[in-house]
């Protein structure tokens, strides 16, 4: 970890300035010779060499056409190598539509854990659809089957493994992969050091670092802060994102993006670790008991993942799956537990018009305690179902997470249709 990162930040709060850049879509956007950036959603990177392209990331089966029309308005070479930065839908699933016609296989380049990735997928396809519905703000039952045939093989698998680092030289020229654990296990840098071109795939993402995710598996945030330091010592003159538009021919300030985003992982490390080691409290305790670090600048804003999650998958790693709490050891069913709560209460409609009550106060933390307890102990009365659908409503108005706001809208739409939210 850096030398004391938690005098770099104080306690977040407000919203996100306007200028955060997660959503960028544009390009091609030529950010070193002969070197091409796009994005929609996610990035692309087209390195043209003089035996074709080297290609970093491919985007989604959805949006990929419309990337590589941007790309291909620059260069018509063929695809030499394609480098997955991950295994994620929105970075693998996409180069069949990069490739011109009658050129040959490409290549494809990726870390040797993609392949159990895309294995875990095709096994809980179903699994993942619900929970991509929830995190952008739907329900389960909403899902179409081509929302289940997402996960899985992409159509064109990587073809090159590597554990740690893979150097290749393509056109004569030289690219540098280098493996480093973050959003996910087999994620991949990717350097050009003739070019000084860096491809940090989701490593970096204009935004709060993407290593929360209350729905996914474990997440990796000190390692991402080792391998952005190991990224920053390279001096790139050029930053081309997996979200977020990129950065050239600034060389301070890719540095100033690069090092600033590890301070803010140490940090949340750092206090998160310090919590677990002052007796293990219940992890709740933890995560509402820490001083989340915030900054001013616009590629560190909570506006994709929330900073809190963050703290939740630090205590994931060293702390189990046990809350802490004795009672959720070997807990009660929810609808039992909702159902004895809610006649201790004089029934689900008095549980829901407190919970209101709490909310209007602006406590939504506990409003929303008890709006799942009414619902869950009386799913199909309509009076419950409108109160707690519109806490959960205004509480997504109040956060500034993507993931957040969606999660919340999707528990207002399971109330709405009288479901708790599951």
């Amino acid at each position: 970890m850096a030398t004391n990162p938690s005098a770099k930040f104080g306690t977040m709060r407000g919203r996100p300035p306007e200028e955060a850049k997660f959503f960028w879509t544009g390009g091609p956007i030529e950010v070193a010779p002969r070197t091409w950036f796009a994005s929609q959603f996610s990035g692309c990177v087209a390195f043209e060499t003089d035996d074709g392209l080297v290609l970093v990331d491919t985007g989604t089966k959805q949006f990929a056409p419309a990337l590589a029309a941007m790309l291909r308005q620059k260069t018509q070479a063929p695809v030499h190598t394609a480098i997955y930065t991950h295994g994620h839908i929105d970075h693998a699933y996409g180069l069949d539509r990069f490739l011109i016609p009658g050129q040959k296989k490409p290549r494809v380049i990726a870390h040797s854990a993609m392949p159990a990735r895309f294995q875990r997928y095709h096994d809980t396809a179903r699994h993942n659809a619900a929970l991509n519905a929830r995190q952008f703000g739907g329900t389960v039952e909403a899902q179409s089957a081509d929302a289940y045939a997402a996960f899985g093989q992409p159509p064109i698998p990587p073809d090159t493994l590597y554990d740690d680092r893979l150097n290749i030289t393509v056109g004569g020229e030289e690219f540098e992969l280098h493996h480093c654990k973050g959003e996910t296990d087999d994620h991949t840098w990717v350097w050009s050091p003739s070019r000084r071109v860096l491809c940090p795939g989701d490593l970096f993402i204009w935004a709060v670092p993407n290593d929360g995710n209350p729905q996914k598996v474990q997440r990796f945030a000190w390692e991402r802060a080792k391998g952005l330091r190991e990224m920053a010592a390279k001096k790139p003159n050029a930053l081309c994102p997996g979200h977020g538009g990129p950065v050239a021919g600034d060389e301070a300030k890719i540095a100033r993006m690069l090092t600033e985003t590890a301070d803010f992982l140490d940090t949340v490390v750092s206090r998160t670790v310090a919590a677990m080691n002052n007796g293990s409290p219940p992890h709740v305790d933890i995560v509402t008991g820490i001083d989340l670090p915030k900054s001013d600048s616009p590629w560190l804003q909570p506006v994709y993942d929330d900073t809190e999650f963050l703290v939740r998958n630090v205590i994931r790693y060293y702390g189990g799956w046990w809350s802490g709490r004795p009672s959720e050891l070997k807990p009660a069913p929810r609808a039992v537990l909702a159902r004895e709560i809610a006649a201790l209460a004089g029934g689900a409609a008095k549980l829901a018009e407190r919970a209101e009550a709490i909310a209007s106060n602006g406590d939504f933390r506990l409003a929303c305690h008890l709006a799942d307890f009414a619902l869950e102990a009386a799913p199909s009365d309509a009076a419950v179902q409108a109160r707690v659908a519109a806490i959960y409503d205004r509480r997504a108005d109040t956060e500034t997470s993507l993931m957040t706001i969606n999660i919340f809208n999707s528990a207002s739409a399971y109330a709405k249709a009288g479901k708790p939210f599951a």
